[in-house]
């Protein structure tokens, strides 16, 4: 049957295609993978369960029981025996039977044999070694009473071990029989009931479904979160800069509007300025070079030298540069930041609502079903045995629970019938040890002979009840022995050792072993090129049941496992998301235009040194207030009062020059130093750093709307690659309860192993162990019987004297004859 590709790869190479489709590679660390899913099994309730022996103290039992048959049995299979009884049993002759007979038998027979030669006389070595014994430094009673304890010991192990096995054979069969109708109607419905629990695989296919339904409930502002995410470093530090550089438009246009303001005022007030000090010094100058002037030299020279020193008319004028920035700042850049920042803030909810439709026909996609996996149950194919399968295994169950019933119940009786002969096998050993210690303990009280009588006499006598109970049950003990022996000994090197070997499995395999009606094959609806070895063996591998059963059509679990196509359509509509981020201007119009004239104001290539050459000279040469204290002290010392009076005139005119025109002019002076010295620090960066906003904020505007799509793209595949986890789960699992449970063959091998197990391991070892421990107690019996007649003559007081008064090698090799004395 040609196998269509299968699901793995094909997903695979939809994953590969997804790819290959981005240049970057995928990282999905927002979304983290699929969470596990748990699925309900659908498969049947009657599932059969392996049936194993437990370990325990008697496997070491069992491996000996094995052993000895194997011993017994050495030979394989008997085929043509088989053939013969399943074909034309009225050709199966007799003394052929007698092969199935013969290794019990033989056993028997050996053991009987053995039995009989300790009657026999001892060869010359064992005299020679019975003389040495006798020979040694203890009592002769002493070495029998170790023999019989050695015998009884044994036998009581033996006896101990026989109950354990006859309980756990009764134990075992309750269960074992209930399992056989147990394991039939399980395999009654192996494959009619595939299409219906098909079915209800298919139906958890709403688990992923569930699960992708809700992801995408939140899969918009996920995919918005992860843009902010992303950006927000970007656009924050973009925003900060925007902020930075307005407030240093503000300041840097603040200052050169007071510059030009201070310039005016100063050009006005060095015009006044000058005029004031040319009629001062014209007037001081007169007055100075009177006759009667004394000592008016020095302070001539010195107004001389009054007249203006700052030039302000030699500053370049910032005429130009204020009408480039005229009505700057335009923006109020603070409200346009805290503006552009909530918008920016707002992106998930953004995102949320630009994609709910597309997330609407994405639930549509996901709500669908795969074709495949609505007809998967549909065109499960017929069996043509399904019918007669049916219909055999119910007839055998039917059939069969009578037989159980009868098997339960004569178990019974076999478990009985084997108590009592454990209990009187036990009360043998029981008689033998309280006959041999009383015996002993009467022989040890030598010094007083009435007490050697009375226990001797009752040790005697417990000790020939003990014989006469072994001869009373030995009959019904080896008949037990035999019986249980001829059917569990077969069993096992007939069935269980051939079962386990697998050669059973080849005598119904090869062809004619079977008769024409026992088509087993044909009955089971085996493929034509599976035999039943080959078919166990694939069930127990877990093989489907397309792989051995004979169905009408050819069934390809893959084929209606494949989602590509379901898939592929999820991620159609996954390529439909997008998120539009264009309403994030990051720089508003009015902003631009604030810096674009800044940038082209040409506020930067101000000559700022001019203005610090002209700030850095006096507003007059000779300092005024001095100028005018001198002329105070000089009138002192004029003699002329009039000319004294005319210096003081001169002294409160220049203190009152001094205080409405140069310290107002002065102050001027410091106020333009400031705006100067500000705009020298800050213009020229300001510039430059202004035209690196403009240049970043257009290339972040053009960027974003892709930098978003890239991100969005891949936050699609991270979604995908998560939703398709859960897709892969269900197939993954779909694939495992299909094969392994549900459509799998492997209740066939397992409804096998278990009856193997059943029959071999919990019924047949425990049942061999049964008879081995009584045979182990049978082998004893003899020998204690032998060992409580010898031992006994010691302990009655006839027996004594008799014996004592034979000769020494009459004792010793002479057994005195029971019937033949009084008790």
């Amino acid at each position: 049957m040609a196998s269509a590709p299968g699901l793995p790869a094909r997903l695979l190479g939809l994953m590969l295609s997804l790819s290959l489709r981005g240049a970057q590679a995928v990282d999905c660390g927002s979304l983290g993978p699929a969470s596990r899913l748990t699925f309900t099994p659908t498969a049947r309730d009657l599932w059969l369960a392996p049936r194993v022996r437990a370990p325990g103290p008697l496997d070491h039992l069992y491996s000996t029981v094995r052993r000895f048959l194997s011993a017994v049995q050495p030979k394989p299979f008997p085929t043509e025996l088989a053939r013969a009884l399943l074909n034309e049993p009225a050709s199966v002759k007799v003394d052929e039977l007698f092969h199935l007979a013969a290794p019990p038998g033989g056993a028997v027979r050996d053991w009987l044999r053995g039995v009989c030669c300790n009657r026999r006389p001892l060869p010359p070595g064992g005299a020679r070694c019975r003389a040495l014994f006798l020979l040694l430094p203890w009592p002769q009673e002493a070495l029998w009473g170790s023999s019989e304890d050695g015998a009884q010991g044994h036998g009581l192990i033996g006896v101990v071990c026989a109950f354990v096995t006859n309980q756990r054979v009764h134990e075992q069969m309750g269960p074992s029989a209930k399992a056989v109708p147990e394991t039939l109607l399980s395999l009654r419905g192996l494959v009619s009931d595939v299409p219906q629990e098909l079915q209800a695989v298919a139906q958890q296919f709403s688990l992923p479904q569930k699960r992708v339904l809700k992801d995408l409930d939140g899969v918009a502002t996920s995919i918005g979160s992860t843009i902010h995410t992303q950006l927000r470093s970007t656009v924050y530090e973009m925003l900060a800069s925007l902020l930075s550089l307005g407030h240093a438009l503000q300041v840097s246009v603040d200052h050169l509007r007071a510059l030009n303001t201070t310039l005016v005022e100063l050009w006005k007030g060095q015009q006044e300025l000058d005029q004031a000090v040319r009629a001062h010094r014209e007037h001081l100058h007169a007055l100075l070079q009177e006759p009667d002037c004394q000592s008016c030299a020095e302070t001539l020279s010195r107004v001389q030298d009054l007249e203006l020193g700052a030039d302000f008319s030699q500053v370049p004028q910032v005429d130009d540069v204020l009408h480039h920035l005229k009505g700057v700042p335009e923006a109020n850049f603070s409200s346009m930041v805290q503006e552009e920042n909530s918008t920016f803030n707002a992106l998930p909810l953004l995102a949320s609502l630009q994609m709910a439709d597309v997330v609407t026909e994405l639930k549509k996609v996901v709500a669908q079903q795969p074709e495949g996996l609505k007809t998967m149950a549909k065109v499960f194919p017929d069996w043509e045995a399904a019918s007669r399968w049916s219909q055999a295994l119910e007839k055998v169950e039917n059939n069969s629970r009578p037989y159980l019933k009868e098997v339960q119940r004569y178990e019974k009786y076999r478990w009985i019938v084997g108590c009592v002969l454990c209990s009187a096998v036990l009360l043998v050993v029981v008689c033998n040890l309280v006959g041999l210690n009383l015996g002993i303990w009467g022989l040890s009280a030598r010094e007083h002979p009435s007490h050697l009588e009375a226990k001797g006499r009752a040790g005697a006598r417990i000790l020939m009840v003990g014989v006469g109970l072994s001869f009373l049950f030995a009959g019904p003990l080896i008949l037990l022995v035999f019986s249980t022996f001829l059917v569990g000994g077969n069993v096992q090197t007939l069935v269980c050792r051939s079962w386990e070997s697998g050669e059973l499995y080849e005598f119904v395999d090869t062809p004619g072993n079977l008769p024409s009606s026992m088509n087993l094959p044909h009955l089971l609806g085996l493929k034509k090129n599976i035999s039943i070895l080959l078919a166990y063996q694939q069930c127990r591998k877990g093989a489907p049941l397309w792989k051995v059963l004979q169905l009408n059509d050819s069934y390809d679990l893959e084929m209606y496992l494949d989602m590509s196509q379901y898939m592929a359509n999820l991620e159609q509509e996954l390529q439909n998301l997008t998120v539009d981020v264009k309403s994030l201007d990051l720089l508003s119009p009015a902003g631009q235009r604030d810096l674009r004239a800044l940038q082209s104001s040409g506020l930067g290539s101000i000559h700022y040194s001019s203005f610090f050459i002209q700030i850095q000279k006096p507003v007059v040469n000779t300092s005024v207030e001095q100028l005018a204290q001198e002329l105070e002290g000089l009138a002192h010392s004029q003699g002329d009062s009039v000319l004294e009076k005319q210096l003081q005139q001169e002294a409160q005119g220049l203190e009152n020059f001094y205080q409405n025109k140069v310290l107002p002019q002065q102050h001027l002076v410091a106020k333009l130093n400031i705006s100067a010295r500000a705009l020298a620090f800050s213009a020229p960066s300001l510039q430059l750093e202004t035209s690196g906003v403009l240049d970043r904020v257009t290339h972040l505007k053009e960027e974003l709307p892709a930098w978003a799509a890239r991100i969005l793209k891949n936050e699609s595949k991270c979604f995908l690659t998560r939703e398709m986890g859960y897709f892969f789960q269900y197939v993954a699992w779909v694939r495992e309860e299909v094969t392994q449970r549900i459509a799998t063959c492997q209740p066939l091998s397992g409804a096998l192993d278990n009856g193997r197990a059943i029959l071999c391991d919990m019924m047949a070892d425990p049942w061999n162990a049964s008879w081995f421990c009584l045979a182990w107690c049978t082998f004893f019996l003899v020998p204690s019987i032998i060992f409580a007649i010898k031992t006994s003559k010691y302990f009655h007081p006839i027996w004594k004297r008799l014996s004592s008064s034979s000769s020494e090698e009459t004792q010793l090799f002479h057994i005195p004859r029971v019937t033949s004395l009084k008790l």
